[in-house]
């Protein structure tokens, strides 16, 4: 039995493995090129360090910049088309999603699931396992079920000094009648294991680039997954899959692609390979513009749609003393509070994280600190006195605002070409004001987080700025978290999905879209976790009734 996946990230990376474990011949296919080697000296080294800079990607597989934004607001969430995917510089952080955030139909926003919390509860377990998670379960209980007597196969990490002044002050007091409680965040970074488990790299050493780059390998990425394929299991990088073909009964029998060689330009050679199972895992705008490609899947004119991410609210301000940023993960810990409630039916939930990093992802720190007092004039002694002063106060909060699926946010085929001569995506993507809400409603409880903290607010929304927007008469923006899914919608139904419940198609029965394009909500958590646990069940149910 022979498999093709398309992607080697996350979700592709699991998948193979899982196959490959259980006697398929599996062939990965990648259209990005392998990690460059010097990615840490890249960043170290680099005037601007935004999360990209450290890798180098191919002309002929361009990431997110791409893409074509067609709708009254971008799609912020970058993508890297690399091996590893977005997975090679991701945060790292894996809470779950909650029970009901497989529900919101039910409360009338977005989408219901075909399966439950308690349907994926075992296989979160099991992906918690594969990447390696430091979390502590009695923990986690207080705002996620988990099974009892279930351990994390690493010790959570500590909590930073930042964590533990904001702990001090808010634990215990509510806000809107909500009791706020400061709750450490699962993380896919080496901690202290317990008896059993062996981890990959060394320990988590607080170096604070985790986005993009970990210098100690503490930080899981697909790498580690794809150490442990099988020999049956091949890769091909600079590989662009561009075409599916199906025979009359539906089933796809042939995957066309475009091997490159040469980074900078779109020369190339033309490829099919047969293939009795193809899995496409590639990222939810990649599946989606592949299936368009095609002309496959789309009987329910789903393909593209309910395209969603998690639009997120930075606000930033300086402590009264000094709180050491720029140690550790970018977030250790989160307030869980407004996740879910009776709200949650006519404004967004959201999740609040700390951040760590002062304000490096909201105000560009220290790089813009440093270049405001060399315009003030201050220079040598004065000028150093003055960045420690600031920077050594710095928070951000960092809010990830739910968004609901919406067909009329969609990826489509764009008349603009790639190098290759494929048709870029398109995006059409708009806030609704169930969002927009939601975004509201979470500046007005950091305000009331700030003044408890007796932090000094410098949160500033500028017009000029491509993701501003005024609701309520109120001045908002937002930044990309990175989390785009809903593109190719399991559900119970042909007539309203693309996929169902163990992501396959219901147009073409060996035809499998895996990833956070299938998840018909994104709750308020982070999705990878979540597409992992997705990709071990599917990889279960293929193992168990392909052939």
């Amino acid at each position: 039995m022979r498999v093709v996946v398309v992607g080697a990230g996350f979700a592709g990376s699991l998948i193979a493995k899982a196959l490959g474990d259980n006697g398929f011949r599996v062939l990965v296919l990648e259209a990005g090129a392998e990690p460059n080697s010097d990615a840490v000296s890249r960043f170290r080294t680099a005037l601007v360090k935004s999360p990209l800079v450290p890798y180098r990607t191919t002309a002929a597989a361009p990431s997110s910049d791409y893409l074509v934004n067609t709708g009254p607001h971008s799609l912020a969430s970058p993508y890297l088309r690399m091996n590893g995917g977005t997975g090679t510089a991701w945060t790292g952080i894996t809470p779950r999603m909650r029970p009901d955030d497989f529900h919101t139909g039910d409360l009338g926003r977005g989408r219901n699931w075909p399966l439950s919390y308690d349907d994926l509860e075992p296989y979160y377990r099991k992906a918690e396992w594969e990447i390696g998670i430091a979390a502590d379960a009695d923990e986690q209980r207080q705002h996620v079920p988990v099974a009892e007597g279930y351990r994390y196969p690493m010790h959570a990490l500590p909590r930073t000094f930042l964590d533990d002044a904001i702990a001090s002050v808010v634990d215990g007091r509510r806000i809107d009648g909500r009791e706020l409680l400061v709750v450490g965040t699962p993380q896919a970074r080496n901690g202290v294991p317990v008896d059993g488990y062996r981890p990959d790299g060394r320990l988590c050493a607080g170096f604070a680039s985790c986005v993009p780059v970990c210098p100690e390998n503490a930080k899981y990425t697909p790498h580690r997954t794809q150490k442990r394929w099988p020999p049956n299991v091949e890769l091909r990088t600079r590989c662009v899959v561009n075409r599916l073909r199906a025979d009359g009964s539906g089933r796809v029998t042939k995957v066309g692609y475009q091997r490159y060689e040469d980074d900078t330009t779109g020369t190339h050679t033309r490829h099919e390979e047969e293939a009795d199972i193809v899995v496409l895992a590639a990222h939810a705008v990649e599946n989606a513009k592949l299936l368009l490609l095609s002309g496959l899947a789309n009987s329910s004119d789903q393909v593209g749609r309910n395209l969603m991410g998690h639009p997120v609210l930075l606000t930033w301000g300086l402590m009264p003393q000094p709180i050491g940023p720029f140690r550790g993960p970018g977030s250790t810990t989160g307030i869980e509070t407004f996740r879910s409630g009776p709200e949650r039916r006519v404004r967004a939930p959201f999740r609040i994280e700390i951040g760590n990093w002062g304000w490096g992802w909201s105000a560009g720190s220290p790089g813009s600190d440093t270049a405001e007092f060399v315009a003030a004039g201050l220079r040598g002694t004065a000028l150093r006195k003055a960045v420690a002063q600031r920077v050594s106060r710095q928070f951000t909060l960092q809010i990830e605002v739910e968004q609901e699926a919406d067909q009329a946010n969609r990826v489509t085929l764009a008349r603009e070409r790639d190098v290759l001569g494929n048709p870029r995506p398109s995006i059409h993507y708009a806030l609704s004001d169930y969002a927009k809400d939601g975004l509201l409603a979470a500046k007005r409880v950091s305000e009331r987080l700030f003044e408890m903290l007796g932090a000094e607010d410098h949160t500033v929304y500028k017009p000029d700025d491509g993701h501003y927007f005024e609701h309520d008469g109120e001045p908002l923006r937002y930044w990309g978290a990175g989390h785009s899914g809903g593109t190719h919608v399991m559900g119970t139904s042909p007539r309203d999905s693309v996929v169902d419940q163990w992501q396959r198609c219901w147009d073409h029965p060996n035809l499998y879209a895996v990833g956070c394009g299938s998840m018909p909500s994104l709750g308020t958590s982070n999705p990878s976790i979540t597409m992992a646990a997705l990709a071990l069940r599917t990889a279960e149910h293929l193992a168990a009734h392909a052939g």
